[in-house]
């Protein structure tokens, strides 16, 4: 007589979606004629790009499942 086995099935994983927050460093740089004039600038976004740097901190808000 041979065995049988009964195989359980595999679980199938279930899909989560995410909403995350993420941090990132950014090199920019302004031509201005001081320091003052140059933090204005870049925090009214007319800063060019030198490099989109590295996330420094991830968190996520919120989770949900399909």
């Amino acid at each position: 007589m041979s065995a049988v086995r009964k195989l359980k099935p595999k679980p199938q994983p279930k899909v989560f979606h995410a909403a995350i927050l993420v941090t990132r460093a950014e090199e920019c740089w302004v031509e201005a004629e001081n320091a003052e004039e140059a933090q204005a600038l870049l925090a009214a976004g007319h800063g060019h790009h030198a490099a989109l740097g590295e996330r420094v901190h991830v968190e996520v808000e919120e989770l949900f499942e399909d």
